[in-house]
């Protein structure tokens, strides 16, 4: 082989690992929808002195994204169930979705979390069991979408005058 075409491969192969991959742009977003839900002990759909966050409690979100993909209107949707930790929060960690991008004012989800079942013996009842009402909140990370929806509740069978009051 000739010395100088050895030379132009070597030299080629080294600048081919020389070289530092560049990463790939990704302009998806990564989406939380989250939520809590409490036991709302006195039935005055708030959260009181009195109340607690429900560890145990199932909750159905259902979500539908548009997506912005030229020439088509696609959407994605889902319906997933998700158990609330002991703090009573429940999280929904959706990776990022060709087309859906948290710049874009237009992408908010319609999303509704619903109450399916609950843990507490003490606390069973369904109260306040299905919102779609949502808050975005902006991250520091561009694509980065984080979607609050309010809170949702059980209540006990009977309620208790001695902590409530008539």
């Amino acid at each position: 082989m000739n010395l100088l075409v050895l030379f132009l491969l070597s030299s080629l192969f080294i600048m081919a690992f020389s070289l530092k991959p560049e990463p790939a742009k990704n302009n998806n977003a990564q989406i939380t929808v989250m939520g809590l839900v409490y036991c709302d002990i006195c039935y005055n759909n708030s959260f009181s002195r009195h109340s607690y966050f429900l560890p145990g409690a199932e909750v159905q979100i259902s979500c539908n994204f548009k997506a912005f993909v030229p020439r088509t209107r696609e959407q994605v949707s889902f319906s997933v169930n998700r158990t609330t930790g002991k703090n009573g929060v429940y999280r929904l960690e959706i990776p990022a979705v060709d087309g859906i991008k948290c710049a874009e004012a237009a992408i908010a989800p319609s999303c509704q979390a619903s109450l399916v079942g609950s843990s507490s013996a003490s606390c069973n009842i369904p109260n306040y069991k299905s919102t779609t009402e949502q808050i975005a909140i902006k991250s520091r990370h561009p694509n980065l979408c984080i979607f609050s929806l309010t809170a949702l509740n059980f209540r006990p069978p009977k309620r208790d005058v001695s902590l409530c009051g008539e």
